[in-house]
Formats: C-alpha cells, sequence, structure tokens
C-alpha cells in the first residue's frame, strides 16, 4: 500500500535500508567501512573538500548497493527459478557496485593522498594534481582497455582467460611506472622478476595462451609507456 504521508514514505525507506542493513552482508560491510573511513577523516583533519569527496564516496557506495538490494528482490519475486536474463540484471546490478566501489576508492585516494603520501602539504590535493596521479591514471587507462578488448573479442571469463591477459598487463603496467619513477637496478629488477612471474603463472595454469599473456604484456606496456611519455 502507497503511504498516506511524507512522514509514512520517510518510514518506508527507514524500513528499507535497515532491512538491507539486518539481511544483505555487504551492506553491513559497507558500514563498518563508512565508520573506518569517517574516523580516518577526523584523525587526519581533513579540509572540507576533502570531506566532501569522502562523503561522496560512501554515499555512492551505500547507494548502489541498496539499489543492487532492490534489483535482486525484484528479479527473485519475478523470476524464482533460474532464468538467464535474470542473472544477467543480477550481474550488471553488481557491476554497478563494483564500479561505485571502484569511484569510491579513487575518490578516497584523492581526500587523503596529500596526508599519507605528502604529510608536509596535507589539503593541497585539490590545488595540485594529487601524489602519483599518472600512475593511477596509467593503471585505470590499462585496465579499462583490457576490459574493452575483453568485451570485444568476447572470450575467456573477466577473470580467467581471454584476450588479452589482464593479470600481465596490469604487471607491466607497474613495472613501465617503477622505471619511469627512476628507481634503481634492484628494485626494478625484482619488480621485472614479479611481472614475469605472474605472467608465467597465467601460462603455467593453463588460464592463459602464450598469445594472450603477451598481448597483455604489449598492452600494459605500450599503453602506460605512452601515457608517461606525453604527460610526465
Amino acid at each position: 500500500m502507497k503511504p498516506g504521508s511524507w512522514i509514512g514514505s520517510l518510514n518506508c525507506a527507514i524500513e528499507g535500508i535497515l532491512w538491507a542493513v539486518k539481511t544483505q552482508r555487504h551492506m553491513l560491510l559497507h558500514l563498518f567501512a563508512a565508520l573506518l573511513v569517517l574516523v580516518l577523516s577526523l584523525a587526519f583533519k581533513v579540509a572540507a573538500f576533502e570531506f566532501l569527496l569522502i562523503a561522496l564516496a560512501l554515499t555512492l557506495v551505500l547507494f548502489a548497493e541498496l539499489v543492487n538490494t532492490a534489483i535482486e528482490v525484484v528479479v527473485d519475486l519475478v523470476s524464482p527459478e533460474y532464468h538467464p536474463l535474470a542473472k544477467r540484471a543480477k550481474d550488471v546490478a553488481a557491476g554497478a557496485v563494483l564500479l561505485a566501489g571502484c569511484g569510491a576508492l579513487i575518490l578516497g585516494y584523492l581526500a587523503f593522498s596529500s596526508h599519507v603520501l605528502s604529510p608536509s602539504a596535507p589539503g593541497a590535493s585539490w590545488q595540485a594534481p594529487p601524489p602519483g596521479a599518472l600512475a593511477l591514471a596509467s593503471l585505470l587507462v590499462v585496465m579499462i582497455l583490457v576490459v574493452l578488448i575483453k568485451a570485444r573479442i568476447g572470450l575467456g571469463r573477466p577473470l580467467s582467460g581471454g584476450t588479452p591477459s589482464g593479470h600481465a598487463a596490469v604487471a607491466f603496467s607497474i613495472l613501465v611506472l617503477v622505471v619511469s619513477h627512476g628507481a634503481g637496478p634492484v628494485p626494478i629488477l625484482l619488480v621485472l622478476l614479479l611481472a614475469v612471474l605472474v605472467a608465467h603463472s597465467r601460462i603455467l595454469l593453463g588460464i592463459h595462451s602464450i598469445f594472450e599473456v603477451l598481448a597483455g604484456v604489449l598492452l600494459g606496456t605500450v599503453v602506460t609507456w605512452l601515457m608517461v611519455w606525453i604527460f610526465k
């Protein structure tokens, strides 16, 4: 029955949130994470603009989780038996939560980076590029390209198989970033060893073919090198 007043609508909204917290484990985890982030924001004495980013990030994740829960309930009501389209609806809704979580991580990085990575100049994250902005942007570009290519080719699973290998792409993207930041030979050799081990493990486990791994290595290396060359 539709509520007859705005107070009734408010009660329904609050009941919906409480039900989601009681029944959805992820919603409960998000709330505990929100409490931790708020405490950290007070401990670091973040500026008003940084707190705005934090509030936006928390709201984004909680909103996405509530919408995802509502979609799951409606899908279960309409299609109690398994149906491929019902699965797709749930997968897309879960993808929205994942995307919101990634966006929240970026917002949180922008809010806390100047306090954690540059403690001598807190509160300056909105006046100049935040520490590690190029590295973060390069990794995001590589991962987005991996998703686009995998979606286009349509082979493998999101975290298993398909062209290119996302693990190899990210590993060698990190290698290029370490080299571009002027690291010494020992750190470079260690990161190179880790990147090679990551790429080799994908072949050894039968998750990717040699071609798929080499495609990931090429993508991560070339794209990151271009990003550093153009924007550094």
